[in-house]
């Protein structure tokens, strides 16, 4: 049976525990240093605290180090690695080879896709040299990720939702050469979002003020059973700089969606324990997005920009009818809330806003509308803000789109919503011959029961059968914890062979009661006091927690071998412990490597000559170059995108130009293979 995974993004552990609540198979996060957001670090502290708890549910925990790394950072770097595997981290995703060429702990490493995975022979070289998983570019079509599966058997991650680097697999040197702040070094500036001109070799102006590399945010919802059936099996939700709500929402809605999949397909299965019960309704439209598009996924399409604004629109309302100052009345089917916030383009297609102050009433219905139920039908409905909307004459635009960026009401349920992912269990519980003893049973097949015993004087209860019901009620009750009873059994001992046993379901709200048959003696039960029984629990889901974890670590180490024999490179460890042929004779696919390479290292450089390159070129963060360079290469194609393409119009594609504050950069079209490179002139 084919495991599926949701991976999830998690900021700081706070939103780690939130990913994993609402549902994630897996989160990743970055830890001290080297995590590719130069902003967003965790102690290992945090990530062993992130590590339990997502033990617990039998998920991982994926840690990034996924920046380029100097000679000075090697070690700093190994250090962190084995403080990580330390934690509990399951694995590494990285980006540097130099991290394959030295002493590592037997931790599991992801191939990034900063390595630029795009093609079968690139992918099968990374599943060689010891990579667990690989995480393809978000560029790729189904046709070519069956390809690579074709050709491999390592597991495949796939990006499926979250904000679109515009540069082939994030590899992007713009914010470097604009400003000396590597994405490779993780401090994007995140110039591809600015507003840019586009003139002709002429200087002649063809498109003005407009953000003409920022796409659209990705949503590969509907292609979720495609992409399985294609091949991947760990899909990826972006967002390691979003807030608690984001991957709340977006976690929730894409568990649902794939688990809609899972129930109708007998090979399929969850790879992670526990279900989730949010409290909201998810809705990826109500978070942060430019509006969404599945990219490549089908091919080249339209619309895969945002060349409006960088920021959020949200979810699309319907129209605007009227304006005045202070109210607009709009004609949706969606209802309005106070403390929403609207959005519109205005003539010259900028993005402009404002807060509901208050909804109005219908004037053709005479009711107050926000908080109204049952009406689906499209009508009118009026907002006024505290500020003046008209907005001149540019707002007054009858017909125009309207977007709603913040959902005050639907958001208030998303910030108190805990997730709530319980792990369905069953209850034994029996008497020893000097007290009682409570166990557990998860329902894994492999799994074994939990036990804690209490030593206690036996009280004989005068009612049984209410002090049956009085034990069951008070075992089954397992509050604010991570655990959900599904069955209980009592079972006493009465005299000799004799028993008296009640198993009973508890998974409906109203618990019938199993009648016990017994041979030649009256059923028997215990007074036992509720103080005693929340004792009971409390110590096993203690028990339980450690048989969880330990479980899950015992799993992570049968999964991993010893770290020289997977990841050591140096002729010493070679020498000591070996490797396996396949890694000794895997030869990477280029025999030479310009500073698209990314190798900034001496480590990274010996990896790729141990592995058949015989000329490497040093990465530009250890260079300072004039000369001309492709700074980057993008499937996004501005002649496509707008309506210039050199096959529709049918004149050669001559090269254009980004023209900002920033600087000028040459655009220069392969249409052979589809794709545009930006490049910096000497």
């Amino acid at each position: 049976m084919k495991k599926i995974e949701l991976l999830s993004p998690a900021k700081n552990l706070e939103v780690g525990i939130a990913a994993i609540n609402h549902g994630a198979d897996a989160v990743y996060i970055g830890g001290p240093s080297f995590g590719a957001r130069e902003k967003v670090g965790n102690s290992i502290e945090d990530i062993e605290t992130l590590c339990r708890h997502a033990a617990l549910f039998d998920a991982k925990v994926y840690v990034t180090m996924n920046t380029l790394l100097f000679d000075s950072e090697l070690e700093e770097a190994r250090k962190i690695a084995y403080d990580c595997w330390n934690a509990g981290v399951d694995a590494l995703i990285v980006q540097d080879m130099a991290l394959l060429n030295m002493d590592m702990p037997p931790i599991a490493l992801h191939a990034s896709t900063q390595c630029h995975n795009i093609e079968a022979e690139k992918v099968k070289f990374l599943e060689d040299v010891g990579f667990s998983q690989v995480v393809l570019a978000r560029e790729l079509s189904i046709e070519q990720i069956k390809d690579i599966r074709s050709k491999t058997t390592v597991p495949l991650e796939y990006f499926v939702h979250g904000a679109l680097c515009v540069s082939y697999s994030g590899q992007c040197y713009l914010s470097h050469v604009i400003g000396g702040r590597s994405a490779n070094r993780g401090a994007c500036a995140q110039p591809c979002r600015l507003a840019w001109n586009l003139e002709n070799a002429e200087g002649k102006r063809l498109v003005s003020n407009r953000h003409l590399l920022s796409l659209r945010d990705l949503n590969n919802s509907k292609n979720i059973e495609e992409l399985i059936d294609a091949g991947i099996t760990s899909f990826k939700i972006e967002g390691r700089l979003k807030d608690i709500d984001y991957v709340k929402n977006v976690t929730a809605f894409y568990r649902k969606t794939i688990d809609e999949i899972i129930e109708r397909r007998d090979d399929l299965c969850r790879s992670s324990r526990g279900e989730s019960n949010p409290t909201f309704n998810p809705n990826p439209e109500k978070s942060f997005s430019r509006g969404f598009t599945d990219y490549f996924i089908h091919g080249r399409q339209k619309y895969i920009d945002a060349p409006y604004s960088p920021k959020s629109m949200g979810e699309y309302l319907g129209t605007i009818d009227k304006v005045k100052n202070k109210s607009v009345t709009i004609r949706t089917n969606k209802e309005l809330h106070n403390g929403d916030g609207l959005c519109f383009l205005d003539r010259e297609n900028n993005l402009l806003g404002f807060n509901v102050n208050a909804v109005c009433r219908d004037a053709s219905e005479g009711r107050k509308v926000a908080g109204s139920q049952g009406h689906k039908g499209i009508r009118s409905q009026a907002v006024t803000s505290n500020t003046d909307i008209s907005m001149a004459t540019r707002f007054k635009i009858e017909g125009s789109k309207i977007f709603r960026n913040s959902d005050l009401a639907w958001q208030k349920e998303v910030e108190k919503s805990s997730g709530n992912r319980k792990i369905k269990i069953d209850l034994k519980f029996t008497d020893t011959e000097d007290g009682f003893a409570l166990s557990a049973k998860l329902h894994d097949e492999d799994s074994e029961y939990v036990t804690t015993n209490i030593s206690i004087e036996k009280e004989i209860a005068n009612n049984t059968e209410k002090a049956l019901e009085n034990i069951k009620n008070k075992i089954s009750q397992w509050g604010d914890t991570e655990f959900s009873v599904e069955d209980v059994e009592i079972d006493f001992q009465v005299t000799g062979s004799q028993s008296h046993k009640v198993t009973e379901s508890v998974s409906r709200s109203e618990l019938n009661v199993q009648q016990p048959t017994t041979n030649s003696q009256q059923p028997i039960a215990y007074f036992i006091r509720a103080s005693v029984l929340g004792e009971m629990k409390k110590d096993l889901v203690e028990k339980l927690k450690s048989y969880l974890i330990e479980k899950h670590r015992n799993e992570r180490e049968r999964r991993n071998i010893s770290p020289v024999e997977t990841y050591g490179r140096t002729s010493q460890n070679i020498k000591a412990h070996g490797h396996t042929s396949s890694q000794q004779n895997a030869i990477y696919p280029q025999k030479s490597l310009s500073y698209l390479g990314n190798v900034i290292n001496n480590k990274a450089r010996e990896f790729y000559e141990l592995h058949g390159v015989t000329d490497v070129e040093d990465g530009l963060e250890r260079i300072k170059s004039n000369d001309e360079l492709v700074v980057m290469t993008t499937k996004h194609c501005i002649r496509y995108a707008n309506n210039i393409c050199s096959k529709e119009i049918g004149k050669p594609a001559t090269s254009l130009y980004l023209v900002n504050d920033k600087g000028r950069f040459r655009l220069d079209f392969d249409c052979r293979n589809c794709c545009m490179k930006v490049i910096k002139e000497k």
